[in-house]
């Protein structure tokens, strides 16, 4: 199978199933007969820019790359610091969390929100001290809400 095929293939089980390690997705790729070395797996995975992302019940697994490509174990200690220091309220219209932060911090919460990249949030909008959160259900919005309550 030639290099451009399997990199397709990974594409389409990144998109289609939550794959956590090299070895699950070798596995899943020899299911499909395409047999890979693990130094190939990794060499694919940095040629498609895979990065590892965690959702709201915190399960990490690989997905394309967003804008925001950093380390989610770092993220979740720098959304925690940052909630803990600036925000006010969180709250749940339908799929709309609106998050309010001290007077000039909402800019910077939202930042790290998004930086965390959360598979169930489509975006944010940020004011001065309010924050809009678009998820991308009424269920994954509850989902959302349950966690930043933690915090």
């Amino acid at each position: 199978m030639k290099r451009t095929e399997r990199l397709k293939l990974i594409r389409d089980l990144i998109k289609t199933k939550k794959i956590a390690s090299q070895e699950e997705l070798i596995e899943e790729l020899s299911v499909i007969g395409c047999g890979v070395t693990q130094s190939t797996i990794s060499r694919d995975i940095k040629q498609l820019n895979l990065v590892k992302v965690r959702n709201s019940l915190q399960e990490e697994y690989y997905a394309l790359s967003s804008k925001y490509q950093v380390d989610p174990q770092f993220n979740i200690g720098k959304i925690k610091f940052k909630f803990k220091e600036n925000v006010l309220s969180v709250d749940l219209s339908n799929n709309i969390i609106v998050v309010k932060t001290n007077s000039g911090e909402a800019q910077g919460v939202a930042a790290v929100i998004d930086g965390s990249n959360f598979e169930e949030i489509l975006g944010t909008v940020a004011g001065d001290d309010t924050i809009i959160c678009v998820s991308n259900s009424e269920d994954n919005a509850k989902k959302i809400l349950k966690f930043f309550q933690q915090l």
